[in-house]
């Protein structure tokens, strides 16, 4: 096991990071071990406990697709043992003139062996101001 996140922004950067490195192991690392945690990615059901997110992200950590995903903090709740980020992840896969913007939200818990990951989740950003998308009328 990988040195304690003593903040929640290490153990985020140490997620990022796996997936840019294609590390499952290290990716894996991240989240908290608890039956707990979940991810949900857009068009997929929720994965609930390590081994279901573990089965989601495994084909991509092998697959040549190379990501590269910046991120920019839109806000941010941290107490002394949660803390939740809501970023913009910048998503710029091969054959991709633009990063692809996506809104994610990344909840993390402290626990006796530091911060760990408790939740992703993402979804596609809204429109930009002034595109019709049919359906998205409000």
């Amino acid at each position: 096991m990988s040195s304690p996140y003593t903040t929640p922004q290490d153990a985020e950067d140490a997620y990022y990071d796996a997936i840019e490195e294609k590390d499952l192991q290290a990716f894996m690392q991240v989240w908290e071990e608890s039956e707990e945690v979940l991810c949900l990615l857009p068009m997929m059901t929720a994965q609930r406990g390590k081994d279901a997110i573990r089965k989601v992200w495994e084909p991509l950590m092998q697959s040549d697709v190379d990501l590269d995903i910046q991120t920019k903090h839109l806000a941010w709740i941290e107490t002394p043992e949660l803390a939740i980020h809501l970023i913009e992840e910048l998503v710029k896969s091969p054959g991709q003139d633009e990063p692809q913007p996506v809104y994610a939200t990344n909840i993390f818990r402290k626990t006796g062996e530091g911060w760990r990951l408790l939740m992703h989740q993402n979804s596609p950003t809204p429109p930009p101001p002034g595109l019709h998308v049919p359906g998205m009328e409000m």
